[in-house]
């Protein structure tokens, strides 16, 4: 009990400092603030990888602790994009907060689970499912709101969809060693999901509508990838998956401009 409690100690000692961190962050001058951001990211790598320290792992280094640092620069773009309203802001620095401490818990869950069963690890599935999709979303939606060349869209959005992609493979068995079959499925997916975006940049959408259409198909390649590596994808769990994309295509019908 002593030790979890120090770790949870740990995790809201971090959180804490790593919201101020991003209130301060947007105090700098515009024309360095993408810059003070990604500097932000790599400050968050290294501070959740002291507060994680008890249980982590080398290669936890490459399929751990990324996550709360894209979430971080995730957030901080965002953030970045919000009206100059003191309540919106401070909304959002208090959700970062807790979102990163949730992140850590999670993490954590991840970092005690190998090699045995714990029975919170399928709520750490879900939690991660939930952070990826968000990370998407305010990736996706903030990198189209800047008006960049679809090239670097297309470039940056593979990268960060790529890491997150393989993340939660990793989580599926952690593996110890041998990713070998995570990296395919991931490169796989980050490639269809490249094709998706450049599809997109042809059509007249909003920000929110290009992030809305990439996390659906997000949701759908790692639910496909995940019952994949737990040898669970049956005939009926790709007709689920077929129905949500079907959905997804109707949607897609509805908000297209020149319908």
């Amino acid at each position: 009990m002593r030790v979890a409690l120090r770790r949870r100690e740990k995790f809201v000692l971090a959180s804490i400092f790593l919201s101020l961190g991003l209130a301060l962050v947007q105090h700098i001058p515009l024309e360095w603030r993408l810059l003070a951001i990604a500097i932000f990211s790599i400050v968050v790598y290294f501070v959740s990888a002291l507060a994680l320290s008890d249980d982590l792992n080398r290669y936890e280094w490459l399929t751990i602790l990324p996550l709360p640092a894209i979430y971080a620069g995730a957030v901080g773009w965002f953030y970045f994009l919000l009206p100059q309203h003191f309540f919106s802001r401070l909304a959002i620095l208090v959700l970062f907060g807790l979102g990163m401490y949730a992140i850590y818990l999670m993490s954590n869950i991840f970092s005690v689970a190998k090699g045995r069963t714990v029975q919170l690890l399928y709520a750490a599935h879900a939690t991660s499912l939930i952070f990826t999709l968000l990370i998407s979303f305010l990736v996706t939606s903030t990198i189209f709101a800047l008006g960049l060349p679809i090239y670097i869209i297309a470039v940056f959005l593979g990268i960060v969809h790529f890491i997150l992609i393989f993340m939660v493979a990793w989580s599926v068995n952690l593996k110890k060693t041998e990713f070998k079959e995570e990296l395919i499925l991931s490169g796989l997916l980050t490639w269809l999901i490249v094709q998706l975006v450049v599809a997109l940049s042809f059509f007249p959408f909003k920000p929110w509508h290009f992030a809305l259409f990439v996390m659906t198909f997000l949701y759908i390649g790692l639910g496909v990838i995940h019952n994949y590596l737990q040898e669970r994808l049956f005939s009926k769990t790709l007709k689920e998956y077929a129905l949500v994309a079907a959905f997804g295509l109707v949607v897609f019908l509805l908000v297209f401009p020149g319908k």
